[in-house]
C-alpha cells in the first residue's frame, strides 16, 4: 500500500501531523511508518482515539489513535473546558503517575494545559498509586484528579484516568459532558499551554504521603495484636515494576508488619517490565518468581500489587503448597473478617459488582450487612459510596470487584492495593496466631455457606476496527439467539443490560446474564479497553473441569467469529 491509496481521511490526518506544529521528532515517526508500516500507519490514524466515560487506554506512539502529547493535549483542553463551565470559584486538579513509559511526560503535559487554562495544580512530585490520586483530590478538595496509568496492560499502552470532585471515577453526568467537550478539540491550536514552571503549577511531596498512612490507622481492628505480633508474619512482596513499592510496604509498617521481603528482581519502578512483561497479578506468570522466594523463604504469604497499585494478588504458603487466591475468595475473605470482627452500625452495607462472586452478598446477608450489585468498574462502588456520605442511608463497610480489586475505609474512592494488603496482613496475622491460614478460613466459609466456584474465560480478537467490529456483530448474534442451556442446565431466565431487562435497575451497559436451574449464572460482556469478550462464570458446585467446559462451550458456539 502506497500512501495514494490510503484512505482519504487517514491521508487527511497523516498530512496534518507532517507539518508544525507537530515536532521533528512526532513527523519522522509517522514517516517512517508511511515507509515501512503501512497497516500500523492506518490503525493510527484511521480514527480520533476515544475518550471513553473513564478516560483513554491505548497503544502509544504518534497519531490521531494513539496516546501522545498531542491527544493527552487535546483531551486535556477539553476536560478544563468542561471544569470552567461548572463555574467553580478557584478549580483545581490533583495530578499523579505509575511507573510506565511516557506517564511523567503525559502528566506534565496534563499539568501545562490546565495551567494554561487558569486552573491550579497540584502534581506529584514522583509515581504514586492511583488510589492515592483519589485521596490526595479529596485532601486538597479538588474539582477533579487525572491519573496518567493503563493499570496492568502490557508496557506499549498507556491511559488518562478521570476523577471527579468525591475522588470517585466520573459518572454520569460529567462523564458524557466531559467526552463532547474533547470532541469539540480537534487541532493543536485549540490548545492553551502554559510552562511547567507556571506559578499555578505545585509540586507535592511528603504532606500527602503522611496524610495518606494517618488515613489508614484507625482503620485497623487489632492494633494491639499488630505491633505485639506483626513481625511473626513473614511477608512477600513485588510491587510488578509498579508504584506500589512507595506506599504499600511503608502502610504495612504502620500497622506494624515489618518482616517484609521484596522480590529484588520486580522491586525496581520500570514501564518496559522485563520481569512481567504482562504485570497482571491475575495471571500465574506474573506471580512466578514471588511464589519461589515464598517457598524458598517460607514466608506466611506473598501479595503482588499491579503497576498502578490498585489490585492486590494474595498467595498463601498453606500445607507446604503456594495457593493463590483469586479475587473472589480475597472479596469473600476480607468480608467474613470485618464481619466477624467489626462492630457493625445497623445500616452497614458492602458492594460489589455483578460478576463478583454470589457468595459475598450470601455472606453479607447472614450478618444483616445490605449488599449491593453495580455494574463492573470501581466508580460504580465510589458513587455508592458518596450517595450514602450524603444521605446517611448506609455506612460503607468493603467493596470488592472479583478482578482483585479492594476498598476498605472511605479514604480513598478507587480501589486500594495498600489498604488491601493492610486488613489481609492483620488477618493473616490472627490466624497465624491459631496455627491457622487463610486458606483454612476459605474452608470455613465454604463448609458455611455451601460451594461456590468462579471462573473466566476470554474470546479476544484482532485490533483497531475490524475487532470491534467482530465484537458487536457477536453481541448482536448472542442477543438473536441466546442459548437455551449451559453445559445440562436449562437457562431459566436472561438479564440484559442493554435493554433495561434486568431484576434491578442499573444503567444500561453491553451485558447479558444467564440464570441457570441450579442457581448459576453466566455473564458476558465486552472489555471497555480491549478487543475482547471476557465470559464469567460463577456456579454453586466446586468441579473445575466442569465450569472449565461451560465456558469453552459458549466461547466456541457463540463467540467464535
Amino acid at each position: 500500500m502506497t500512501s495514494e491509496t490510503l484512505p482519504p481521511e487517514v491521508k487527511e490526518r497523516v498530512a496534518a501531523w507532517l507539518k508544525e506544529p507537530y515536532d521533528a521528532e512526532t513527523q519522522n515517526k509517522v514517516r517512517a511508518l508511511q515507509e515501512k508500516d503501512p497497516a500500523s500507519l492506518i490503525d493510527a490514524f484511521y480514527t480520533t482515539i476515544a475518550f471513553g466515560t473513564g478516560g483513554m487506554r491505548s497503544l502509544m506512539g504518534p497519531g490521531t489513535n494513539r496516546l501522545n502529547k498531542y491527544t493527552i493535549q487535546g483531551a486535556t483542553q477539553g476536560l478544563a473546558n468542561y471544569i470552567l463551565s461548572q463555574k467553580v470559584e478557584t478549580p483545581k486538579v490533583f495530578i499523579s503517575y505509575d511507573s510506565r513509559n511516557n506517564s511523567r511526560l503525559f502528566a506534565e503535559e496534563t499539568a501545562r494545559v490546565l495551567a494554561g487554562n487558569g486552573i491550579e495544580v497540584f502534581i506529584t512530585k514522583e509515581l504514586r498509586p492511583t488510589p492515592f490520586v483519589s485521596f490526595g483530590c479529596r485532601h486538597h478538595r479538588c474539582t477533579v484528579a487525572v491519573m496518567i496509568t493503563a493499570s496492568h496492560n502490557p508496557p506499549e499502552y498507556n491511559g488518562y484516568k478521570v476523577y471527579w470532585t468525591d475522588g470517585a471515577q466520573v459518572v454520569p453526568p460529567h462523564d458524557t459532558g466531559i467526552i463532547a467537550e474533547v470532541k469539540k478539540i480537534k487541532n493543536p491550536s485549540q490548545v492553551k499551554l502554559a510552562d511547567f514552571k507556571n506559578a499555578l503549577i505545585h509540586e507535592v511531596e511528603s504532606e500527602e504521603d503522611e496524610a495518606y498512612y494517618e488515613a489508614l490507622i484507625p482503620l485497623q481492628n487489632h492494633p494491639i495484636a499488630n505491633h505485639k505480633h506483626g513481625k511473626e508474619l513473614k511477608i512477600i512482596y513485588s510491587p510488578l515494576h509498579g508504584c506500589g513499592i512507595t506506599t504499600l510496604p511503608e502502610g504495612l509498617k504502620r500497622w506494624g508488619f515489618t518482616t517484609l521481603s521484596l522480590v529484588e528482581a520486580q522491586k525496581t519502578p520500570d514501564g518496559n517490565f522485563p520481569s512481567a512483561h504482562s504485570p497482571n497479578p491475575e495471571q500465574e506468570q506474573a506471580l512466578d518468581l514471588g511464589i519461589k522466594q515464598l517457598m524458598s523463604e517460607k514466608g506466611d504469604i506473598f501479595l503482588a500489587s499491579d503497576p498502578d497499585a490498585d489490585r492486590l494478588g494474595v498467595v498463601v504458603r498453606h500445607n507446604e503448597n503456594p495457593v493463590i487466591l483469586n479475587g473472589n475468595q480475597i472479596a469473600s475473605l476480607c468480608l467474613f473478617y470485618l464481619c466477624n470482627t467489626k462492630s457493625l452500625p445497623a445500616n452497614s452495607a458492602a458492594v460489589t459488582t455483578i460478576v463478583t462472586t454470589e457468595l459475598f452478598k450470601t455472606i453479607a446477608e447472614s450478618y444483616g450487612v445490605t449488599p449491593f450489585e453495580v455494574l463492573t468498574g470501581f466508580k460504580y462502588i465510589g458513587e455508592k459510596i458518596h450517595q450514602w456520605e450524603g444521605s446517611k442511608e448506609f455506612s460503607f463497610l468493603f467493596g470488592a470487584e472479583e478482578s482483585l480489586g479492594f476498598l476498605y475505609g472511605t479514604h480513598s474512592r478507587d480501589k486500594d492495593a495498600t489498604i488491601a494488603a493492610c486488613l489481609i496482613a492483620e488477618m493473616a496475622l490472627q490466624l497465624k496466631l491459631q496455627n491457622k491460614t487463610l486458606v483454612d478460613l476459605l474452608s470455613e466459609i465454604y463448609k458455611k455457606y455451601g460451594p461456590f466456584l468462579e471462573g473466566q474465560l476470554s474470546a479476544k480478537f484482532g485490533a483497531g476496527k475490524e475487532g470491534m467490529e467482530t465484537m458487536e456483530t457477536l453481541m448482536k448474534n448472542l442477543r438473536d439467539n441466546p442459548p437455551q442451556g449451559i453445559e445440562g442446565q436449562k437457562v431459566i431466565d436472561i438479564e440484559d443490560y442493554l435493554t433495561g431487562k434486568t431484576h434491578v435497575p442499573l444503567p444500561q451497559s453491553n451485558v447479558l446474564l444467564f440464570r441457570l436451574e441450579d442457581h448459576s449464572k453466566f455473564i458476558i460482556r465486552p472489555s471497555g479497553t480491549e478487543p475482547k469478550i471476557k465470559i464469567y462464570g460463577l456456579v454453586r458446585h466446586q468441579e473445575k473441569k466442569r465450569l472449565e467446559a461451560a465456558l469453552n462451550f459458549l466461547k466456541e458456539h457463540y463467540l467464535t467469529p
